[in-house]
């Protein structure tokens, strides 16, 4: 397997980074990408990097916030063929909301309907093509993590976000599984263990995501490395919405299995 990040917040050269992440993965010959991004940045940094789009034959997004989805439309217009897979509770509306300031930050709205042919609802665990599965959440009381990062769904009342709207990408390899969580909202040491329990005897090789980790307090992110410590994953990569500090917190406690993303970054596992 190789996954190639075409989007991230750190980026070198003459690629461009951004807020959102977007990773294209190979496996035993399919061509997968996950999430596109917040922009068409993703579509630029392809083309340096000598990646075909129009070649994509599924598309997946991790959850419904603009930084993984807002380059969907650029995706459709370079890509005529793949199935693109949403998690069922995926809608136009995610906020985020502090007393009273609210800001929307979930999929352009229209997105879900202009390209309705072109999308998936994927229920319950979901095996797309041989070895590669999308699985929900498993974990009860998701919702107070959403209220804990001020993030909302509005429907005809506010909730708190309980991220029913995120899937985990698993490929279930000769190594163990190895799990894309593009932001691990629930912490990266519960989707671990959702990802072992949809799997039941296999063991987490590799965790490839974001954190969600940048608004956390130093001590909080050396409690999740002891966490996800206890978990015995030989590999962690992860940027984007973890943050640099923490980012540096982990390889502290977790040392040469943590390694950073940034755009451009090819991950042979």
């Amino acid at each position: 397997m190789k996954a190639t990040v075409l989007a991230d917040n750190i980026a070198d050269g003459e690629l461009l980074g951004e807020w959102g992440l977007c990773i294209y993965i190979e496996y035993n010959g399919r061509k997968i990408l996950l999430d596109t991004g917040a922009s068409d940045r993703f579509v630029m940094n392809a083309q340096t990097l000598h990646v075909d789009i129009e070649d994509v034959e599924y598309g997946i997004l991790s959850h419904a916030h603009y930084d993984h989805a807002d380059g969907m439309e650029y995706f459709f217009e370079k890509n005529k063929k793949a199935s693109f897979f949403l998690r069922k509770g995926c809608g136009e509306n995610c906020y985020k909301k502090r007393l009273f300031k609210t800001r929307y930050i979930g999929i352009k709205k229209g997105t879900l309907e202009a390209y309705k042919d072109r999308i998936t609802y994927a229920e319950g665990k979901q095996e797309i093509c041989p070895g590669v599965f999308l699985i929900p959440h498993s974990t009860e009381g998701l919702a107070g993590i959403g209220r804990k990062n001020h993030m909302y769904i509005k429907k005809r009342i506010w909730h708190a976000d309980d991220f029913s709207h995120e899937q985990s990408l698993v490929f279930d390899t000769e190594k163990g599984l190895v799990i894309f969580n593009s932001c691990c909202h629930a912490g990266a040491d519960t989707i671990i263990r959702e990802a072992e329990e949809a799997f039941s005897g296999k063991r987490a090789y590799a965790v490839i995501g974001g954190f969600h980790l940048h608004e956390r307090t130093e001590d909080e992110v050396r409690a999740l490395a002891g966490r996800i410590r206890k978990t015995g994953v030989e590999k962690l990569y992860t940027g984007h919405c973890t943050g640099e500090k923490a980012c540096h917190i982990l390889e502290e406690e977790l040392g040469g299995r943590v390694m950073q993303l940034y755009t451009g970054m090819e991950m042979e596992l």
